[in-house]
């Protein structure tokens, strides 16, 4: 991969991976709740998510995912339920104390893992960087090589970044109140982003 091709790639993924979705959301509410250090545990799932799919991706899964319509419809239909019942239960939760017992690190892990891959949507980011960003007359491992670190480089950053919005917001929001209007923000976000999975096509080879 020419360091001009890597360039684009770059600026494509980091634009990828800063847009807020489900992923962020499930950051920040960590980093409001958890405190910074067990809320990376949800990032490390992230990260383990990502790794899969550009391996997956980079043997053509991805993109045999995005040709099947049933096989999308069934997933972003499943997708969608999950996000939409998080918002719920925690629109329903604001109003009660943060439990004060910890949640388990494998908890926090299985949850995080379980919101970055039930969304098909996300086949499309990296259906995309494969499509436009690979290129053809070189061996594919070769440029995994640049692509991965690259990528989880990135990820890291954005997720990280957002984690810390988490802590910060959570430390600010002392008041009962504007901690329940948070938490009922950060609720009814996984309830559109459920909403709009729900509505959306399949990804096709070209589109984020």
């Amino acid at each position: 991969m020419s360091f001009e091709a890597w360039s684009v790639f770059a600026l494509f993924w980091a634009v990828f991976v800063t847009t807020p979705g489900p992923n962020a959301v499930n950051c920040i509410s960590n980093g409001m709740n958890l405190g910074f250090l067990r809320a990376m545990v949800g990032v490390l799932a992230i990260l383990t998510q990502a790794s899969l799919f550009l391996v997956l991706s980079a043997l053509g899964v991805t993109a045999l995912i995005a040709a099947s319509p049933a096989g999308f419809w069934l997933a972003k239909m499943i997708g969608a339920g999950f996000l939409i019942y998080l918002g719920l239960r925690g629109w329903q939760n604001a109003t009660r104390p943060v439990p004060q017992t910890e949640r388990p690190v494998r908890h926090v892990y299985l949850h995080a893992l379980a919101i970055a891959t039930i969304n098909p949507k996300s086949v499309a980011g990296y259906l995309a960087a494969f499509s436009q960003f690979v290129q053809p007359n070189v061996p594919i491992w070769e440029q995994m090589v640049v692509i991965m670190p690259t990528a989880l480089v990135l990820t890291t950053l954005s997720y990280t970044g957002f984690t810390l919005i988490g802590v910060v917001m959570g430390k600010a929001a002392m008041a009962a109140v504007f901690n329940v209007w948070i938490r009922r923000l950060l609720a009814i976000c996984f309830v559109i982003y459920g909403v709009l999975l729900g509505l959306s096509s399949a990804p096709q080879a070209g589109m984020r």
